[in-house]
């Protein structure tokens, strides 16, 4: 539940990890930019990677640095060979957000069945920058926004929120 006036907009990076996608073809993170800045936030940075451990390892700690208050991923967490954001991004977590994983497969099982339990979307705080990682379908990715992401990326939800949060992380 919202109230106010506005949001208290979030700076957000994207990631998109595929080797085949390119930004014409990209419409998970093109739904995800496009939602995310309807929603009032702002779009710092959208790159996309390829299924490289080390790239996306790099990639996500340069927006750490930064001091992004957002890293999204989206793509590489399925449970192939090639699939590696999980791998890539946790050992980044000062604090796991299981929840997230835990909320999204819950959710998601009423769209796909059992099946939800291949994905192995996570999330956590690295530093003072929240950290999704998504799988790359654009219907997971609107489930995760419209169930999950825009309510806690927003100011105004009540009873908490990340965004509420935020200046405490550090503390």
């Amino acid at each position: 539940m919202t109230s106010g006036p506005s949001i208290d907009p979030l700076r957000i990076a994207l990631l998109t990890l595929s080797d085949s996608r390119d930004e014409a073809s990209d419409r998970s993170g093109a739904l995800l930019a496009s939602e995310l800045t309807q929603a009032g936030h702002q779009i710092v940075d959208k790159v996309i990677c390829g299924d490289d451990r080390w790239a996306v390892r790099a990639q996500v700690c340069r927006w750490i640095a930064e001091q992004v208050d957002v890293v999204i991923t989206t793509g590489s967490t399925g449970i192939t060979g090639r699939d590696i954001a999980p791998e890539s991004v946790e050992v980044l977590f000062d604090k796991a957000l299981p929840g997230f994983g835990e909320l999204f497969r819950q959710l998601s099982y009423a769209d796909i069945g059992a099946s939800t339990i291949q994905s192995r979307a996570t999330a956590g705080l690295c530093g003072q920058t929240l950290v999704f990682v998504l799988p790359g379908s654009t219907g997971a990715c609107r489930l995760a926004l419209e169930a999950i992401l825009l309510p806690q990326l927003d100011s105004r939800t009540r009873p908490c929120n990340f965004a509420m949060l935020r200046d405490r992380f550090a503390e």
